[in-house]
């Protein structure tokens, strides 16, 4: 009897989400997040997420601009950053680095260090098991990339 029961919930169950779907918006609303826990989302963080997803995820303008604007309802009805970091927890440790390095893009391109914003990739480090020398590297790269444009 339970055979049976169970055989027809799997057969009815939905089928998973897409994975690279969920990558790209936890990505894009860990970027948002980063550029909001400042209370300053301001355009040039607008322009760094878009130009971080269309590099990532091989996207044009307009595909990254409706991805972060996905990402910024999702990340606005989260209740925490544990849902997307779950997911970037299961990237190789190349990306995870490289999702540092873009969130110290984000929070630098103001030229200000905000404590809520170190501690916000800080937080997401030890989520997603980056640790503080990778974290620091990828700070400088984001500061020298910043610096040359």
């Amino acid at each position: 009897m339970f055979d049976k029961l169970f055989a027809r919930f799997k057969q009815e169950a939905p089928e998973t989400a897409d994975e690279d779907g969920a990558l790209q918006l936890a990505f894009a609303a860990l970027l948002v997040e980063a550029a909001r826990v400042d209370e300053d989302y301001a355009v040039n963080e607008i322009a760094i997420i878009d130009r971080a997803l269309m590099n990532k995820f091989g996207l044009d303008g307009g595909a990254a601009a409706a991805l972060r604007e996905k990402a910024e309802g999702a990340q606005a009805n989260a209740t925490d950053i544990q849902r997307f970091t779950k997911i970037a927890k299961a990237m190789p440790q190349p990306e995870k680095i490289g999702l540092i390095e873009e969130l110290w893009e984000v929070v630098l391109s103001d030229g200000a260090r905000d404590p809520y914003e170190e501690t916000l990739i800080r937080q997401i480090c030890g989520l997603i098991y980056v640790d503080d020398q990778d974290s620091g590297a990828a700070r400088t790269r984001a500061a020298a990339r910043l610096q040359q444009n």
